[in-house]
Order: structure tokens, then C-alpha cells, then sequence
């Protein structure tokens, strides 16, 4: 069984061309709330996708419809659950975002809406966001007597600075995609109607490179932030050798010589 084969109820999945993958958060009757269910849904996929790539080499994440992109825990489920059963849904969700974190290949979002609490903890935990310029955003979780629990204490500094991220996380306001973009956290913003057809373009350039060269640096992009300049730098050589005995180098090199497009086979 492949990524593609799983049967999920609250994530669609389209594959667009030969290897982009379209995951959709299909829950747009509650701006596609994160419940229980998603967290499993999510969490399967990416564990999938890091067992067996199934040619996938981009997944573009985004929302169901024109109002959200997730607007955050469903706390309708939530009402009334025990302490032990807040705890055992949440562990769930941790190991949504540590597969989430874990996947090889580039995942990018492509915000349609609102992003809240989980939902933007989400969008953060993908490579990179685009977002459309009605897209609101905010981390509310200390409004609701709690505090993010899906990285994002970890991910938004990194994104927008040690002293933004307390400004956001602190007051939980909302910000729009503007703010979003001038602060780091956004890549591009687009028109409602045209994100999509960016976001797979750039997933389609991606997803022509060399795959394993992609994974083996986006592996050292992300352990940049995690270890001094030296073991970085060390890590990134031990990458770049991965690439050196591959198919796919040798085909780049003579694709640019012969005056061709390379054709990559990830191997």
C-alpha cells in the first residue's frame, strides 16, 4: 500500500502530474477544525509517505472551500472531554506533527483562509506558505487556557523572530497575510483564485529536480537550525556525498551538456 492507497475521511488526496500530491483538509462544514479523526488521517499519511514515497516528490497542503484553511482544534469535540482524554488526543497530534516533521519530501501550504491555532501550527509545519490575500492567521491558544502544543513555540520564532513570535503567541490577536508576508512567515501572497495554480507551479519545479538531491537538502536547510555552523556544515557534506553516486547526477551533468532537459529517476 502507498500514501495514495490509504482511505482517509477528513484529508483528500489528488495526484497532480506524475509527482505532486494535493492533500486537501476536507472538512468544510466546521472550516476544516482539526478532530480527532484528522489527527489520524494526517498522522497516517505522513508516516506513509516517509515509508514509501510512492513517486511522490512535493505535497501541497490546503483547506476545503474559501473560508479556512483550519481553523484549529475542534472544540466542539473537545467540550466536556476528561483531563486523561485531552492528554490521549493530544499525544495523537503530537505524533501528527512529528510525522509532519519527519516527511522527506518538500511540503508546502497553500493558505486559502483562515489559519488558527492548529491550523496555522500546521501551515508552520510545512516548508514553506503561500497564502491568499484574504488569509487571516493567529496561534489563540492561550485565549482558551492553554498554549500551542503542535511546535509552535518552535516554528513561528523561527519564522518571524524570537520577539514577534512572543508578541504573537502572548496576546493571541490575529494578523492578516500582509503582516504574514512583511514578518517572514509567508513566501508569496496571492489573488483567492490563482493560489493554487502558483503554489503547484512552484511544486511542479520542485518536483522536476532531483528528488534525492531535493530530500538531501532540505535535510540540511532544516538541520541548520538545530546544530552550530560546523557540525551544520559538517552534516550538509555528508548529504551532498549521498547525491555523488546517483543516477540523477550523472544525468544532470550530462542533460546540461547535452543542451536538454534532464529526466530525474530518483535513483
Amino acid at each position: 500500500m502507498s500514501a495514495l492507497d490509504l482511505k482517509l475521511e477528513t484529508v483528500t488526496l489528488e495526484r497532480i502530474g506524475d509527482h505532486v500530491l494535493l492533500a486537501t483538509l476536507d472538512r468544510p462544514e466546521v472550516r476544516n477544525a482539526l478532530n480527532t479523526q484528522m489527527g489520524f488521517d494526517l498522522r497516517d499519511l505522513w508516516v506513509e509517505l516517509y515509508r514509501d514515497p510512492a513517486e511522490v516528490r512535493v505535497v501541497v497542503l490546503t483547506g476545503r472551500g474559501e473560508k479556512a484553511f483550519c481553523a484549529g482544534g475542534d472544540l466542539k469535540e473537545r467540550q466536556g472531554m476528561t483531563d486523561a482524554e485531552w492528554r490521549i488526543q493530544h499525544a495523537l497530534f503530537e505524533q501528527m506533527v512529528k510525522a509532519q516533521m519527519d516527511c522527506p519530501m518538500p511540503m508546502i501550504a497553500a493558505v486559502n483562509g483562515a489559519a488558527f491555532a492548529g491550523g496555522l501550527e500546521i501551515a508552520l509545519g510545512c516548508d514553506f506558505v503561500y497564502a491568499a490575500e484574504s488569509a487571516r492567521f493567529a496561534l489563540t491558544e492561550v485565549t482558551l487556557g492553554i498554549m500551542p502544543g503542535a511546535a509552535g513555540t518552535q516554528l513561528l520564532p523561527r519564522a518571524v523572530g524570537l520577539r514577534r513570535a512572543k508578541e504573537i503567541i502572548l496576546t493571541g490577536k490575529p494578523f492578516d497575510a500582509t503582516q504574514a508576508e512583511a514578518w517572514g512567515m509567508v513566501n508569496r501572497l496571492c489573488g483567492a483564485d490563482a493560489l493554487l495554480d502558483e503554489v503547484l507551479e512552484t511544486a511542479r519545479t520542485i518536483a522536476g529536480n532531483a528528488p534525492i538531491s531535493v530530500r538531501q537538502a532540505k535535510k540540511a536547510v532544516t538541520a541548520s537550525t538545530q546544530m552550530d555552523f560546523k557540525n551544520g556544515y559538517d552534516f550538509e557534506i555528508e548529504a551532498y556525498n549521498r547525491t555523488v553516486g546517483t543516477e540523477d547526477r550523472h544525468e544532470g551533468i550530462n542533460a546540461f551538456n547535452e543542451k536538454r532537459k534532464p529526466v530525474y529517476k530518483g535513483r
